[in-house]
């Protein structure tokens, strides 16, 4: 059976809505997706679902009804809400009208598939939500075995960067909150070559030999990969640059060396 509220001052509203705040994410061990596409994404995956919340007019798609159908089989609980009610839960300029919270999954090492052609992302104290999200929707088009941000890196959990993950978020292993020290330890235990975007001492990124086990560490937006982390590199590579420009996005320099990495693997094979 499903629920109806229809005033914005309902608790569970209140909650809902401070979902926004990465501090009530942490302390409830929730997080909010939105959207019809990420709805889908959440319900289709091996995460729990929590609560989902939808309005009469979302409601008479199609779409929205088969998942609702999936949502309530896991054992979510469906509530419909009036337009104000949404008004107030919602994240987004255009809200499509269906939100779902659920729970946080905590990934750690052991969750990373480190085979003999592991291919792994490091997010070193990026900033930005909308990059962390687009890196993570590339490391899963690429085929990558898992994303490790480490400790600064903005929230995983937060409402831009779940959206910019178009639903990756539920298809790969993110590990959050962890040192340099700890990767670095993580990548020596299972042999895996440390590679580390860098302009200086640095080779081109399609000479290096990206066919084996291999983690490539994309750095903050302005200051780049932190030296810690460099020092730690069993290599530097760089992405030429042609005109005046002074980098690339850490999104696109991902997204160019992430597929010579699969150009490499798939020419060793022929």
């Amino acid at each position: 059976m499903t629920d109806v509220i229809t005033s914005p001052n309902n608790q569970i509203i209140k909650k809902v809505a401070s979902l926004k705040q990465k501090k009530y994410r942490d302390e409830y061990n929730l997080f909010a997706v939105e959207g019809i596409r990420l709805v889908e994404e959440a319900a289709g995956s091996a995460w729990r679902p929590a609560i989902c919340f939808y309005t009469e007019k979302a409601a008479a798609a199609k779409r929205v009804q088969s998942t609702l159908e999936i949502l309530a089989a896991k054992g979510c609980r469906i509530v419909e809400v009036s337009d104000n009610v949404y008004t107030k839960i919602t994240d987004t300029d255009q809200p499509q009208g269906i939100l779902c919270v659920m729970e946080k999954k905590q990934y750690t090492f052991s969750d990373l598939q480190a085979s003999d052609r592991a291919l792994i992302v490091i997010l070193d104290n990026v900033q930005d939500p909308g990059n962390i999200g687009t890196v993570v929707r590339t490391a899963d088009a690429a085929g990558c075995c898992g994303v490790i941000l480490t400790k600064g890196c903005a929230d995983l959990f937060s409402g831009k960067t779940v959206r910019a993950t178009m639903g990756s978020l539920f298809h790969l292993p993110v590990i959050t909150g962890v040192t340099e020290q700890e990767v670095a330890a993580f990548l020596e235990q299972r042999n895996i070559r440390l590679l580390a975007t860098a302009l200086d001492a640095s080779s081109l990124y399609h000479d290096v030999d990206l066919r084996g086990p291999v983690a490539i560490v994309f750095g903050n937006e302005g200051a780049g990969v932190s030296k810690a982390i460099l020092e730690k590199a069993d290599e530097r590579v760089y992405i030429p640059l042609y005109g005046r420009a002074e980098s690339l996005n850490v999104a696109v320099a991902a997204a160019v060396i992430l597929y010579e990495a699969r150009r490499q693997r798939r020419m060793a094979y022929l």
